[in-house]
C-alpha cells in the first residue's frame, strides 16, 4: 500500500467528511482568519477525488473536485504554504480559484493538518481577493491552530474509538450491565460530560490567548463573561462580571480617541453589538493607569442561538496604535509642506514685486549718471587730461555693467514668476525668431548657427522658450574661443521622456568641475575676467524647470560646451 492508499484510509478512519463540524472547529477557523488579518478562511480536507470544506468562514464553503483544489496542489509537502499574490506564482496562476472560474484569489496561505503518524489529510486555509503576507508572528499563530484542530480531531476519533469499545463492552457484560444503576449510569454519563466540557474549555482557552487580537463577551445582559490573554493585558484587569455595564468606562478605561472624554454607554462596542446587533470598525482609545494608551478598531457581533434565544455578544479588538501615530506624523508632514509652500509662493511674490521696483528705482538714476557722463566727455573731453578720460571711462563702463546686471536679474525674475502658457511649439521657427534677436552679436562675431535637421515640436511656452534659446546662443557667442570663429549646432529629438535638445558649440568650455555650478545664481567659471553677470545660466534653469524638464552641461567633442535640456512633448 503506498502512502496515498495509506494517507487516505487515515482520513477515512477519523470520520470527518460529510460529517457537520462542530463548534471549536468553526471558532478555531474564525479565529485565523483574524489572526491572518483577512476575511476567509476555511478547513479543507482532501479525500480521492475532491475537497470538502469541513467549515468556513467569510464565504459559503462547499465540495469541489480535487483537482481544482489550490490546496491538493502541494499537499505532499506537509509544510506552510504562503503566497503573496497566487497570478505570480506559476503553481497556482492557472487554478480556477485564481482565474476567476471559481473565484479570484490573491493572497494565498495554508497550513497543514497532518496526523501523529505523519499523513497530511488536508489544510487550515486562509485567502484574500487582495495580494498581501504574512509575517512569522502570524504564521507560527497559524500553525499553532492547525495544531488545535487535530487535536480536536484526535479528540473526535478517540471519542468514537471508546464509543466503540463500550458498545463492545457492552455487549460482552450482557447480564453485568444490567446489574447496573440507573444512579450510576447517569453519573458514568455526568462524569463523561464534565471531562469533555474541561478538554473544550482548555481548547477554547488556547485558542483565544494565542492571537494578539484583544476577545471580550458579554451575556445578554451586557455582563462581561469573557477577556482572552490580550484583552486582559490591554485593560490592565481580567473580565468583572460584576460590574454594571454603566461603569464600564470607568472600569476599564474607555475614551473616545480623542484621549479626553470618556466613552459614552452607547459608543461602547460591546453595547452597540448587543444592541444593534453588530458593529463594525468602531475606534477607540484604551487607557488604564501605568499603561501605555492603545487606540484600537472594534468588530463584533450579537450571538443567538439556533432556537434564536439571545446569547450575548463578542468583540474583536485590533491594536492600531502605530498606524494612527503613522498617520499623524504624515499630517503634521503634510502640514508643515503646505506652511512651506505658502511662504515660498509669498516669499517668490514679494521677491517679484521687488525685482520690478528695484529695477524700475535703480535703473532711472543710473541713466542719469549715463547721461551726464555721455555730456562730460561731449562738452568737457577736450579739457581732461589723459587720467581725467580714463576716470569717466571707468565710470561709464561700471554704470554699463550695472545696467546689464539689472536687466539680467529682471529676466530672471520673469522667467520663473510669469505665467506659463503652454502650446505645441514648433522649436525650429522658435529658434529662428531667438536668432533674429541675435542677429548684431552673430554678424559682429562672424558666428554660424546651425541645424543639420529640422527641430521637433514640444509643448511648451513658445516666449520663455525663445528666451531660454536666445541665452544659450548668446553665452556661446560670449565665451568664444579666441582662436576660432563661433560654431554653434543645434539638434533635436523625440525621445521616452519627452523631446531632447542639445546646443553645442567650440568655444572655450566648462571644466567638469564647474559644470554643475554654473546653474548656480551669480556663478562665473572666470570670476576675475567679469565676461557676465552668472545670470544667464541661472535663468535657463528656471525657465526648463517650469517645464518640468532637466538641463545640465556637458563637453563638446573637439572643445567647447554642449549644453541638453528636456521639454515634454506633449501638455502636462
Amino acid at each position: 500500500m503506498n502512502e496515498e492508499h495509506e494517507r487516505l484510509a487515515m482520513l477515512h478512519e477519523y470520520g470527518l467528511l460529510d460529517a457537520p463540524a462542530d463548534a471549536e472547529l468553526e471558532a478555531v477557523v474564525r479565529v485565523a482568519a483574524l489572526v491572518a488579518g483577512v476575511p476567509t478562511a476555511t478547513l479543507n480536507l482532501i479525500d480521492e477525488n475532491r475537497q470538502c470544506q469541513l467549515t468556513t468562514t467569510g464565504f459559503e464553503g462547499g465540495d469541489s473536485a480535487r483537482d481544482d483544489s489550490m490546496c491538493a496542489a502541494r499537499l505532499p509537502e506537509k509544510r506552510t504554504i504562503v503566497v503573496p499574490d497566487a497570478r505570480q506564482d506559476p503553481v497556482y496562476r492557472d487554478n480556477p480559484w485564481v482565474t476567476g472560474r471559481l473565484a479570484g484569489v490573491r493572497f494565498y496561505a495554508s497550513v497543514p493538518l497532518v496526523t501523529p503518524s505523519g499523513y497530511a489529510l488536508g489544510t487550515l486555509c486562509v485567502f484574500d481577493d487582495v495580494p498581501g503576507d504574512l509575517d512569522e508572528r502570524q504564521v507560527a499563530r497559524l500553525e499553532d491552530l492547525a495544531r488545535v484542530i487535530m487535536a480536536l480531531f484526535e479528540r473526535r476519533r478517540e471519542t468514537r474509538h471508546r464509543a466503540d469499545l463500550a458498545a463492545e463492552a457492552d455487549k460482552q457484560a450482557g447480564e453485568a450491565d444490567k446489574q447496573a444503576t440507573e444512579a450510576e449510569k447517569q453519573r458514568a454519563v455526568a462524569q463523561r460530560a464534565l471531562r469533555e466540557a474541561e478538554i473544550r474549555q482548555q481548547l477554547l482557552d488556547a485558542v483565544l490567548d494565542s492571537v494578539d487580537v484583544a476577545i471580550v463577551a458579554a451575556d445578554p445582559v451586557g455582563r462581561l463573561s469573557l477577556f482572552n490573554r490580550a484583552a486582559a493585558e490591554w485593560h490592565g484587569l481580567d473580565a468583572d462580571g460584576t460590574i454594571d455595564p454603566d461603569d464600564f468606562s470607568d472600569a476599564y478605561a474607555l475614551f473616545e480617541t480623542d484621549g479626553v472624554t470618556p466613552l459614552a454607554l452607547d459608543h461602547i462596542p460591546l453595547l452597540r453589538a448587543l444592541r444593534d446587533g453588530a458593529v463594525d470598525h468602531a475606534e477607540i482609545l484604551i487607557r488604564p493607569p501605568a499603561r501605555a494608551p492603545r487606540w484600537v478598531t472594534a468588530t463584533g457581533r450579537r450571538m443567538t442561538g439556533a432556537d434564536g434565544i439571545p446569547l450575548g455578544a463578542v468583540v474583536a479588538m485590533t491594536d492600531v496604535s502605530a498606524d494612527r501615530a503613522h498617520r499623524a506624523e504624515m499630517e503634521a508632514a503634510h502640514a508643515a509642506l503646505n506652511a512651506t509652500v505658502a511662504e515660498l509662493e509669498r516669499s517668490n511674490a514679494e521677491l517679484t514685486n521687488f525685482a520690478a521696483v528695484a529695477g524700475h528705482d535703480l535703473a532711472s538714476p543710473l541713466a542719469v549718471v549715463s547721461g551726464y557722463l555721455e555730456l562730460l566727455t561731449d562738452l568737457r573731453g577736450a579739457d581732461l587730461d589723459e587720467q581725467a578720460l580714463g576716470w569717466v571711462n571707468t565710470a561709464a563702463r561700471a554704470v554699463a555693467r550695472m545696467q546689464g546686471l539689472i536687466q539680467a536679474l529682471l529676466t530672471y525674475a520673469r522667467a520663473g514668476n510669469a505665467p506659463t502658457a503652454c502650446l505645441p511649439t514648433d522649436l525650429s521657427e522658435v529658434l529662428g525668431h531667438a536668432m533674429v534677436d541675435l542677429r548684431t552679436p552673430i554678424k559682429d562675431n562672424h558666428a554660424t548657427v546651425r541645424t543639420p535637421a529640422p527641430l521637433p515640436s514640444a509643448s511648451c511656452d513658445p516666449t520663455l522658450i525663445r528666451q531660454l534659446l536666445q541665452n544659450l546662443v548668446g553665452n556661446s557667442i560670449k565665451y568664444r574661443h579666441p582662436d576660432r570663429s563661433p560654431t554653434i549646432t543645434v539638434t533635436g529629438e523625440v525621445t521616452d521622456d519627452g523631446v531632447l535638445v542639445r546646443v553645442a558649440d567650440n568655444g572655450i568650455g566648462i571644466p567638469p568641475e564647474h559644470r554643475e555650478r554654473a546653474f548656480d545664481m551669480f556663478a562665473m567659471v572666470e570670476p576675475a575676467k567679469r565676461t557676465g553677470h552668472g545670470i544667464g545660466l541661472s535663468t535657463c534653469l528656471r525657465i526648463v524647470q517650469r517645464h518640468g524638464g532637466a538641463i545640465r552641461a556637458e563637453e563638446t567633442p573637439g572643445g567647447g560646451t554642449t549644453i541638453v535640456f528636456t521639454l515634454p512633448r506633449t501638455p502636462r
